[in-house]
């Protein structure tokens, strides 16, 4: 385990904290039978899906465990009773560790990787948080519209060509170009590269290197992991030059349209009137195009895979998409809200596969977790979201099944709180959920509109880990729609993504009237959410 830095302000470590230091009576907590000197909890340990690893360790062991690796000892927490808990934030806070601090390097101080100290993160807090309100919503509406017209033309090409389509990929170049572009004004091509764009392959990098240090003994890291170090090295040397040349251009422009960066560059805090410094920029927006893309992508990837495994689901989603969207050749801001089946795909998606799959809690002060279990200030756990979210006092023993029908207002109003947790949590839970959640909605509305997906017969889901999730080798075969009656084929979604390649601004759409920001009453409103989609901030 890679150590991180040595103390805080506040006098706390903020480097690793080995589980000894902060649970007094971790005995009693349950471990794996067999451990090794030296080694720890190992045997069997699958290096490639630690996540996965981790599910596997928690059925046997129970709600709340421990391992052992390397010398260092870890709790995992995944009981429903036990999570609401930690979820008390006058008791509990985000703790910055495993390879979310393995992340400093790339991200710093941005809105995910602060330490709850740093001034930047309520500050950008502060400052960003207008850019995720309704008004900049819809403003960003035509922009997805456009990013997803390029989607769907590559996928109608694909088609033509007898060809089916690699999921997990396509949706990364879409997530990206749509958080670039609405937050950024900025184009990467990604839709006309035989190859996923090099920023691409720098942050999978970075995400894959930082998953790798929590694998390997902190003072060999530098032994076992010398190539790859060199080759993240690389990477965020890439990361940083790319944001640094859209920063500048942006400069030399003398301003965008009231964006994200126009946001970062030039608002000042409403009450202090302090600015983000140049340096912080950098690393709100690498956290921004990282994160507002990966684990979206992942998001409507998983949610593909099960629209296409379960077609009567599909149809009753599509259904609603023709009822909701009628004969309008593209759909209107405040329809998107509507789609409340298609959003509770989503939401099951996120149930079974959330993309940010665990996040840490730390203790505020010394206190009993639960009421059993001590723990003493500075102590932190992970929460295994997807064992949460499998956790059968909540959802039942047919928790592994896909049912969209969880997620009815009804359903959703007799679960205990804390129990569907995809965005994090408290006060650095993800700052833009409904942009991630408005841009998945639409996405699936228009792919279920246009096509029939069909899921390769010998496919079996792989889930591959990069510190987030995704789908591994999912490709789709699609079989076109006809359009509902009077909605045309789409051409008007084509003329838009033409736009898009000629960074045009953003469009007001069919003159519908304008969304109320309320959610659907099965998802009452929240704070946890972001466009550094899907991972707490």
């Amino acid at each position: 385990m890679a150590e991180t830095l040595q103390t805080t302000g506040t006098g706390l470590p903020k480097g690793f904290r080995s589980a000894e230091q902060g649970w007094p009576e971790l005995r009693r907590i349950p471990r794996p039978p067999h451990r090794l000197p030296l080694l720890g909890d190992v045997l069997g340990a699958d290096r490639r899906r630690p996540l996965q690893d981790s599910m596997r360790f928690a059925h046997e062991l129970g709600p709340i465990y421990r391992r052992r690796a390397f010398g260092k000892e870890f709790v995992f927490v995944w009981g429903a009773r036990l999570v609401a808990d930690l979820a008390d934030e006058s008791r509990f806070a985000k703790h910055v560790g495993l390879g979310v601090a393995n992340l400093r390097p790339v991200a710093g101080d941005g809105l995910f990787t602060a330490y709850n100290h740093e001034p930047n993160w309520q500050l950008a807090h502060d400052v960003l948080a207008p850019g995720f309100s309704r008004e900049a919503m819809e403003g960003y509406h035509g922009m997805m519209l456009a990013v997803a017209g390029r989607l769907t033309d590559h996928w109608d090409r694909q088609l033509a060509a007898g060809r089916t389509v690699d999921v997990a990929g396509d949706m990364t170049r879409l997530t990206l170009e749509t958080i670039a572009r609405t937050g950024f004004g900025h184009d990467f091509g990604s839709f006309e590269r035989d190859r996923p764009h090099p920023f691409v392959t720098a942050m999978v990098g970075t995400l894959t290197y930082a998953q790798r240090l929590n694998s390997v003994p902190g003072p060999l890291a530098p032994l076992l992991l010398r190539a790859a170090a060199r080759r993240n090295a690389a990477d965020m040397e890439h990361l940083d030059r790319t944001v640094d040349e859209l920063v500048a251009a942006r400069r030399r422009s003398g301003g965008g349209e009231g964006d994200l960066l126009d946001r970062m560059l030039a608002t000042a805090h409403p009450v202090t009137g302090e600015k983000l410094s140049p340096e912080n920029v950098r690393k709100q927006v690498i956290t921004f195009l990282v994160a507002g893309h990966e684990t979206t992508s992942g998001a409507l990837s998983f949610a593909l895979y099960y629209l296409a495994r379960h077609p009567e689901i599909a149809a009753r989603a599509r259904a609603e998409v023709d009822r909701v969207w009628g004969d309008a050749p593209l759909p209107g801001y405040d329809r998107i809200a509507k789609l409340r089946y298609v959003r509770r795909v989503l939401d099951e998606s996120l149930r079974l596969w959330p993309t940010a799959p665990a996040f840490a809690r730390e203790a505020r002060q010394d206190t009993l977790l639960a009421g059993e279990h001590p723990m003493r200030r500075g102590a932190w756990a992970l929460v295994l979201t997807p064992m949460l979210h499998r956790a059968p006092e909540v959802w039942g023993e047919d928790a592994e099944r896909f049912d969209p029908d969880r997620f009815t207002a009804e359903a959703v109003r007799a679960r205990p709180p804390h129990t569907f947790k995809p965005f994090g949590t408290g006060a650095r839970a993800c700052i833009g959920r409904q942009f991630a959640l408005h841009e998945a909605t639409l996405v699936l509305g228009l792919l279920l509109r246009r096509y029939e997906l069909h899921a390769e017969p010998g496919y079996r889901l792989t889930v591959a880990e990069r510190l987030t999730l995704m789908p591994e080798g999912l490709r789709l075969r699609l079989e076109r729609r006809q359009p509902p009656a009077g909605a045309g084929d789409g051409a008007g979604l084509r003329l838009r993504s033409a736009g898009a390649a000629r960074h045009d601004g953003p469009r007001t759409e069919d003159g519908a009237a304008r969304h109320t920001g309320a959610l659907p009453p099965e998802h009452p409103a929240s704070t946890n959410g972001c466009p550094v989609h899907r991972a707490a901030d």
